[in-house]
């Protein structure tokens, strides 16, 4: 977008009482940010539920002011400011009713074509938690996934520097204006996560440090990616309310089990036991759940008379090597097996390096 209409939405996030939601309806209805400033207040007040409380302060000059402040901090900084309606706005944020209608960007993040995954958990991430969380960061790096976490301590930055190893993007989401670190400790990964992806929040540079910004940046993790993994949490923890919001915004949720008597996988365990995340038995259950395909970046497998295949297996392998590509219930029916069954089977074979899963349930042979 040009200058002027991203000045004029910071100074629409500047007025008291209008929120992104507000922001949106109040752009839609005027055609530009822009022209919300050069309305009447009588007309914007018949807009369906805005009222003349919600553009009490419109008008005042010191907000326009405080947009022109920021955004020349903004490009002493060279940080980078993405308008809702901009092409280069994430995609999958956009379709957030909620989302920032100006999203602060410093790095190299590259949004479009690539799957986003987000990590969150616990601060006090046990050893286990960290060596499945690296498994599973492992396991997804042949997908080139962007990582999202929220660069705290614990689950956050062990899911950041593994993906740093294997030189996938990753995106921080920070609770604060991005000239500022937090944690301190973390100051030392800037560069590194900066040149390999890259750091977004909603906050102002002058907004101030405080816990209760956590949810709204919890909000952009789990708006700007597909699905959430959940790695560890306590019965109660800001990780679940991130789940919730990406449950919300109808995005899919993974949880990794752990002992009932650890009580750092109760958060986990009770999203499985209510069935608000799919269960992760194994790292490679997550791209097979959200139907990746490695279309673009295919492995060398070899040939398949040298992969062992059980009784059930060869049964599917033989059904697909005469019809090529089929649908689950479609392969479940011509076997004769249960379609849960078939799935399993199916998955087996993925594991295998000998089918993958396309979209619309379809599965074919490599």
């Amino acid at each position: 977008m040009n200058s002027s209409q991203l000045l004029y939405a910071l100074a629409l996030q500047a007025v008291p009482n209008i929120g992104d939601i507000t922001a949106k309806k109040l752009i839609h209805h005027c055609g530009s940010s822009e022209a919300v400033f050069k309305e009447t207040k009588t007309n914007l007040s018949k807009i369906e539920g805005i009222g003349t409380q919600t553009i009490k302060h419109l008008h005042e000059t010191k907000h326009l002011k405080a947009a022109e402040k920021e955004l020349s901090f903004m490009e002493k900084h060279k940080i980078q400011g993405l308008y809702f309606e901009d092409t280069q706005y994430p995609f999958k944020l956009k379709h957030c009713i909620d989302g920032p209608i100006v999203l602060f960007q410093k790095g190299n993040i590259k949004w479009d074509h690539t799957p986003i995954i987000s990590i969150v958990g616990t601060r006090k991430i046990t050893t286990y938690g960290t060596s499945q969380c690296e498994k599973i960061v492992e396991t997804l790096a042949e997908f080139n996934p962007i990582v999202v976490s929220g660069f705290a301590y614990g689950t956050d930055i062990v899911a950041h520097k593994s993906a740093l190893k294997y030189q996938l993007q990753t995106v921080g989401c920070m609770a604060q204006g991005l000239q500022n670190t937090y944690p301190k400790q973390h100051l030392k990964f800037r560069h590194l996560i900066e040149n390999q992806g890259g750091f977004v929040t909603d906050f102002w540079s002058t907004a101030v440090m405080d816990p209760s910004n956590f949810l709204r940046r919890n909000r952009l993790i789990a708006g700007l990616s597909e699905a959430t993994i959940v790695i560890e949490s306590a019965e109660k923890g800001g990780s679940l309310v991130t789940a919730s919001m990406a449950l919300d915004y109808n995005r899919e949720v993974f949880a990794l089990p752990g002992r009932s008597t650890d009580s750092q996988s109760q958060g986990c365990n009770n999203l499985i036991k209510t069935k608000s995340a799919h269960l992760v038995s194994t790292p490679a259950d997550i791209p097979y759940i959200l139907n990746w395909s490695l279309e673009t970046t295919k492995k060398v497998v070899q040939k398949k008379l040298f992969v062992e295949l059980d009784t059930d297996e060869k049964i599917i392998f033989n059904y697909l090597k005469k019809e090529g590509k089929s649908v689950l219930d479609t392969i479940a029916i011509a076997c004769e097996f249960p379609t849960s069954k078939a799935a399993y089977l199916l998955l087996n074979l993925e594991l295998k390096g000998v089918t993958r899963p396309l979209p619309g349930k379809q599965f074919e042979l490599i």
